[in-house]
C-alpha cells in the first residue's frame, strides 16, 4: 500500500546496477531502461538477473506508483536475448534450463509487478525483448518500430508464460502466424493487431507516454491495483486451473474491494467529486 503524498517536484533518483540495467525513479514513476546501446539492447544473462531485482524492487517502493520499461536510445527496445552468449549459458540440457529460468523470472517479475506497468517501444522489439513488451500491462510504440519472435529460426521453443500471454493479447490464429512464421512485422501491423495500444511519431511517443502515465499516477492507487488484479484474475480463469479452484483469487479481490471502500482516497475522491475539484489521493 502506498503511504505518502506524491510531489511534483521531486529530484530525479537514479540507480545505475553497473550501467547495463538503470533505473530512474521521479514522481512517483520509475523508469527501467535496457542500457546496452551499442548491440541494440540485446539481454545478457546478467540483464535478466537485474530486471528481475530491479522489478520487485519498484514494486515493493511504495513512492512508485507506475512503471516504464524502454530501452536506451531510439534504435532498440531490446533486440532480444544475447544470442552470442548461448555457447556457454544455452551449451546443453541442464544450462538452458537453469538460463531459461532465469529469464522466466524477470519476466514473472514484470507481469506480477503490482504497479500498472508500460513498455515505451523505440526501433526493434524481438524475441526476449517482445516477451518483456507483452509481460506489460500496456505497450506503446513510435512509428518504424519492428517486431519479431524468431524462436523457430533458433531451434528454441517459446516459453508457455510467454506463449499464453501472445495468445491472450494478439489471439490463438496470430499468435500461430508470429511463432509458425518467425517474421518480422512492422508497427502498423502490430497495431491492427493488438499488440501494442498506441502509434505514435518518433518524436512524440515519449511525451505521450509521459502524460499517460501521470493520469494513471493521478487515480486512486488501490483503484489501479484493483483493476489490475481483476483483469489478470480473469485471464487465468480461461487459461489456467486454479488448485483452490480460484478461491485464492476471490478472496484477493474481496480484501481489496473492502480495503477501497474503506480508505481515505475513497473518501476522498467523493468529496472532490461533490466540491467540483481534483482529489489528491494518497494511496491508503
Amino acid at each position: 500500500m502506498i503511504a505518502k503524498r506524491l510531489i511534483y517536484s521531486q529530484p530525479m533518483v537514479r540507480n545505475r546496477m553497473n550501467d547495463t540495467v538503470l533505473v530512474e525513479k521521479r514522481d512517483g514513476i520509475a523508469k527501467i531502461i535496457f542500457n546496452r546501446p551499442d548491440v541494440r539492447n540485446a539481454i545478457s544473462l546478467d540483464m535478466w538477473q537485474k530486471i528481475a531485482r530491479v522489478t520487485e524492487g519498484v514494486g515493493k517502493d511504495e513512492e512508485t506508483r507506475a512503471v516504464i520499461f524502454r530501452g536506451a536510445g531510439t534504435e532498440a527496445f531490446a533486440s532480444g536475448a544475447d544470442i552470442s552468449e548461448f555457447k556457454e549459458v544455452r551449451k546443453d540440457a541442464a544450462t538452458a534450463r537453469a538460463y531459461n529460468k532465469e529469464i522466466e523470472a524477470a519476466f514473472l517479475a514484470v507481469r506480477g509487478c503490482p504497479k500498472p506497468t508500460v513498455a515505451q517501444i523505440f526501433g526493434y522489439c524481438m524475441g526476449g525483448g517482445m516477451a518483456l513488451a507483452l509481460a506489460c500491462d500496456l505497450r506503446f510504440a513510435a512509428e518504424g518500430s519492428r517486431f519479431a519472435i524468431p524462436a523457430a529460426r533458433l531451434g528454441i521453443i517459446y516459453g508457455q508464460g510467454s506463449t499464453r500471454q501472445l495468445v491472450d493479447i494478439v489471439g490463438p490464429s496470430r499468435a500461430k502466424d508470429i511463432l509458425f512464421s518467425a517474421r518480422t512485422f512492422d508497427a502498423r501491423e502490430a497495431l491492427e493487431m493488438g499488440f501494442i495500444n498506441r502509434l505514435l511519431p518518433v518524436e512524440e511517443l515519449e511525451a505521450f507516454t509521459e502524460e499517460y502515465i501521470k493520469k494513471v499516477v493521478a487515480n486512486a492507487p488501490l483503484s489501479v491495483r484493483g483493476a489490475k488484479v481483476i483483469i489478470e484474475s480473469l485471464l487465468d480463469e480461461k487459461s489456467l486451473p486454479f488448485e483452490d479452484g480460484g478461491a485464492s483469487k476471490r478472496e484477493l479481490i474481496e480484501r481489496l474491494y473492502v480495503e477501497a471502500l474503506e480508505s481515505e482516497d475513497y473518501k476522498e475522491g467523493t468529496r472532490a467529486f461533490l466540491e467540483k475539484r481534483k482529489p489528491r489521493f494518497e494511496g491508503k
